[in-house]
């Protein structure tokens, strides 16, 4: 079994960046926190640090650990809190993608909260693919990301209206020549969808803007830096929608998709049946 206090350690060596900083942390010397990190390595069988003078970086091994040691102590916190306070909820983690994170869901999250005060909640607003890797692998209890229509699973389902966007005050004239996107990392759902639907009508394209989050890309969309697809709750005043007149044909079909866990609580399916309501609402309100 591995040890709590040394998973501890080991976690705070790599967020510090080095065995100084780690030991500020944990309260303990440095050499103390040496010498977990090696009872730690004897006990998995692999080396879990690369020291490099004052500065320490993972190995791979070590990098695989670390996510179950982040889980690892997080359920350790959260059962003394549920030991510690009789009727206590325990923690739902709720994954939720940018846009609906900034499309009055923080109220509804607020609410929830006052409303159940001996619940703990834990949201992070991230990139669908990423939130549906966490999921799986049991980082998240509740996720409310996008996906290609027709997948299976979920609580509920909704299709998406996504659609291409330019400035509306400097749009950009991309009648010939390469088209300039505007999109999210690789692994996005919108980016593979804008660049399929370029090619598959014979056009040319490059990355004019690439922002890891959503705020940036609105910002570089008005100010007519390229064009990008967007959900209709994320497209701005500043914003113009382009149509098949335009030569922007609709791209693939997406869908909103809430997905629990496997071995949900009944707090995350309280919030689960809110979260529902919630999207239900903007549905109705964009048809």
């Amino acid at each position: 079994m591995l040890d709590l206090e040394l998973l501890r350690s080991f976690v705070s060596v790599v967020d510090a960046g080095g065995f100084t900083r780690a030991g500020e942390r944990v309260h303990r010397t440095q050499s103390t926190v040496s010498q977990q990190i090696k009872r730690l390595e004897d006990d998995v069988g692999q080396p879990l640090l690369i020291r490099n003078g004052k500065d320490v970086t993972p190995t791979e091994a070590g990098e695989r650990l670390l996510s179950y040691a982040r889980r690892l102590l997080a359920l350790a916190e959260e059962a003394r809190d549920v030991v510690a306070r009789p009727g206590n909820e325990g923690t739902v983690r709720l994954g939720v993608t940018e846009d609906f994170a900034a499309y009055r869901l923080t109220k509804l999250l607020a609410s929830f909260s006052r409303s159940h005060p001996t619940l703990r909640l834990d949201v992070r607003a991230d990139q669908s693919a990423i939130l549906k890797r966490e999921l799986e692998r049991g980082e998240l209890d509740l996720a409310l990301f996008k996906r290609s229509a027709g997948e299976k699973g979920g609580i509920a389902v909704w299709p998406e209206r996504v659609h291409w966007v330019t400035s509306k005050s400097r749009p950009r004239d991309t009648r010939t020549g390469s088209v300039p996107l505007i999109g999210f990392p690789t692994g996005c759902l919108y980016r593979a969808g804008a660049i399929h639907a370029l090619e598959s009508a014979g056009r040319t394209w490059h990355m004019a803007y690439t922002s890891s989050n959503l705020a940036g890309i609105q910002a570089a969309v008005a100010a007519g830096m390229g064009l990008s697809i967007l959900s209709e709750v994320a497209i701005q005043a500043d914003h113009r929608v382009l149509t098949a007149k335009d030569g922007f044909a609709p791209i693939d079909k997406t869908e909103v998709a809430l997905v629990a866990a496997p071995d949900a609580s009944p707090a995350t399916l309280r919030l689960a049946d809110k979260l529902a309501e919630f999207c239900e609402t903007v549905q109705a309100k964009a048809a």
